[in-house]
């Protein structure tokens, strides 16, 4: 690419915002040259304005960035929002009514028909939405949309074993970390020495985007998946890192040794190849019996890959697995940018 494509970066001076603005600040294809934030960091350099939570300091190409209001009209079509989700739902549609490309890791459009809910070595093909999207709803710009970090953490190996014999229904237990409760998250007197068995809306996202996502594109439709989903969703002691449980009912039978064969051997789609944040392996499966682990396994592949362990046969269903990914990297800013690369390899994006 002869010229960077200019970004920016919705709500920077947030968790997820600071992880785009983290993982952007050497991309081969894009270049930030613009960031929004509250009214208390308007006006300021984002040096100044960011509560850096990462490790060392904000990158010096966006430290001196003059923070802006979020408003349509920013320069940059290309925008990645770390927007809260009410802050999302109402402004991310007008960037996109106003021309702007919106790759958002908030909720509130994930499960909408015309938006394409996406992890490019899963579903890269739903992205052929994206005209019926800005047709239905009178827009210039667009919305693509990627999954909970909680959804994301499974739903590979979930597609894999979708594709080879067919789902029927999967009961998924996660194990999610705290940091995916943003910052300054969840209470240490709660946490510390506990398991938090609730997080608002975490179940229903995960027993419906799965379904999304492994769903098929066609006609100008995406199709859901017509397995079912069962999940509890956890908050863990674990500072990153979402690792689930799944067991699943096959429509196929499939030995243990058969699912691991496909999860050893699954390779990603062909239009995946030249992305350049892509992890090689995007799937690593550990033989041992106490992988994977948060710790030892959250940044294999620069925090973009999943790793999946204990393939077993499950005495209530078929197969059961303990899948796990970076959620805030793969499961939040490093998706929403693996998503922008594939855009602009199909032509959605241009410099």
């Amino acid at each position: 690419m002869n010229k960077k494509i200019p970004v920016g970066v919705l709500a920077a001076t947030g968790t997820v915002g600071q992880r785009f603005v983290e993982q952007l600040a050497n991309h081969p294809w894009f270049e930030v040259v613009v960031v929004t934030g509250s009214e208390r960091t308007v006006g300021r350099p984002y040096g100044e304005g960011a509560n850096w939570k990462l490790a060392g300091r904000p990158p010096e190409n966006v430290a001196n960035l003059i923070v802006q209001p979020t408003e349509p009209g920013l320069a940059a079509q290309v925008l990645f929002s770390g927007l809260p989700t009410p802050e999302a739902k109402e402004l991310e549609p007008a960037f996109a009514k106003a021309g702007h490309i919106v790759l958002t890791n908030a909720s509130p459009y994930r499960m909408d028909p015309y938006v394409p809910l996406l992890i490019p070595e899963i579903n890269p093909n739903h992205i052929g939405i994206i005209p019926h999207q800005r047709e239905k709803y009178g827009w210039e710009g667009y919305i693509v949309a990627n999954a909970n970090c909680s959804t994301t953490s499974v739903v590979l190996p979930m597609q894999i074993l979708h594709q080879a014999v067919g789902l029927d229904t999967a009961v998924i237990v996660t194990m999610q970390a705290i940091s995916g409760a943003g910052y300054p998250g969840v209470a240490s007197m709660d946490i510390l020495g506990n398991i938090i068995p609730y997080i608002g809306g975490e179940d229903a996202k995960v027993e419906s985007e799965p379904r999304k996502l492994c769903g098929t594109f066609a006609d100008g439709e995406i199709q859901m998946a017509d397995f079912v989903v069962s999940a509890q969703t956890n908050r863990v002691p674990v500072f990153d890192g979402h690792l689930g449980s799944v067991s699943v009912k096959l429509k196929q039978p499939l030995s243990p040794a058969d699912a691991i064969a496909l999860f050893q051997n699954w390779q990603p789609p062909a239009m995946c190849g030249d992305l350049p944040s892509m992890p090689n392996p995007v799937l690593i499966y550990r033989p041992e019996e106490d992988r994977p682990q948060p710790r030892l396994d959250r940044d294999a592949g620069n925090g973009l890959a999943w790793t999946v362990g204990k393939v077993r046969t499950c005495p209530v269903n078929d197969i059961r697995f303990l899948a796990l990914a970076h959620n805030t990297l793969r499961g939040a800013a490093s998706g929403s940018i693996l998503n922008a690369e594939l855009l602009v390899t199909q032509g959605f994006i241009t410099a």
